[in-house]
């Protein structure tokens, strides 16, 4: 009679008889909740895979908090400054047309041909210069004003001052979007002209030849965007089969604590990074539980680390 009047309780506390034993029900929802967060990075690395214009720059772009800068350096010549520099910008298409000629093995006509794409993509890279050149001169000017702002350590202290220097950024944001975005397209247009002079049997025997953007730091979003959509699928798939869990679960973690303060503090919404910092946690009970011994993979190979180990070691790391 005890214990079915206790029964609630026990329900309420938790079903196991020792807090450092997990019950059946316990390992049941570890499994769950391992496979699930395994198959939400298994599907979003696929996601990714699948959109060929996918890119982490919105995301560190939009970045705010005390880390924001930090996220933001991580963008791709964030501050316009490569494309706006039309001598590097020669050089970086200049490079390109001549390696995708070697690529595809140009002849004459083919490479008098990416010339004239080179010579169109500079006058049209002149003529949106001109079209926004007071643009390009103010933003010139306000970048200028945010390395003062930047350099003033009186500002980091006063929240006033501290928002009028985001304010100040987000208005050269702004002001230089739409010549930034026109640049990009000449970049994209530029790429695809080049490709295009390939003949069937060149494409057959050769992939298309990316324009790949110079690197600016050893880990941009040029290097990232490569990286993410298979971090993501590795991740999913080592979650699901409960393989090298800890390592696994950590990992993930890490990555969306990252995403968690990369919009600090969060809001409400649907835009909440709250729901990264669950699931991030999550991520480590995971890793602490080691999950994956608990219909997984790492439960063979924890029986390897067991014949290591006397019984009585063994016993301990159960």
């Amino acid at each position: 009679m005890a214990k079915i009047l206790l029964l609630p309780l026990r329900l309420a506390v938790g079903y196991g008889l020792s807090p450092r034993i997990l019950g059946y029900l316990a390992i049941a929802m570890l499994v769950l909740l391992r496979i699930t967060i395994g198959f939400h990075f298994l599907s979003e690395g696929s996601e990714k895979f699948r959109d060929d214009n996918w890119s982490a720059k919105p995301f560190f772009a939009n970045a705010k908090g005390p880390f924001a800068n930090d996220f933001r350096q991580m963008v791709w010549d964030y501050d316009g400054a490569t494309r706006l520099d039309k001598n590097q910008t020669q050089i970086v298409w200049a490079t390109y047309r001549n390696q995708i000629a070697d690529h595809f093995g140009f002849d004459e006509k083919q490479q008098a041909a990416a010339q004239d794409n080179y010579i169109k993509a500079v006058d049209q890279y002149d003529y949106v210069i001109e079209l926004n050149a007071n643009a390009v001169q103010e933003y010139r000017l306000g970048l200028d004003r945010i390395a003062k702002l930047d350099a003033d350590p009186v500002r980091d202290g006063v929240t006033s001052l501290g928002g009028q220097r985001e304010m100040v950024r987000k208005e050269l944001r702004d002001l230089i979007s739409a010549t930034l975005s026109q640049i990009d397209l000449i970049w994209e247009n530029y790429e695809t002209a080049q490709n295009q002079l390939a003949t069937d049997e060149q494409l057959a025997s050769r992939p298309p030849y990316k324009l790949v953007r110079p690197r600016l730091a050893m880990m941009d979003t040029s290097v990232i965007d490569r990286i993410v959509p298979y971090f993501d699928v590795i991740m999913g798939w080592c979650l699901i089969v409960g393989l090298f869990t800890p390592v696994a679960a950590l990992a993930v973690g890490a990555f969306l604590f990252s995403v968690f303060l990369s919009q600090y503090p969060p809001t409400t919404g649907p835009g909440s990074s709250n729901y990264q910092l669950i699931e991030s946690l999550a991520c480590f009970v995971l890793a602490a539980t080691g999950a994956g011994r608990f219909a997984g993979l790492d439960f063979f190979l924890h029986l390897i680390v067991r014949k290591v180990y006397s019984p009585g070691e063994a016993a301990r790391t159960v």
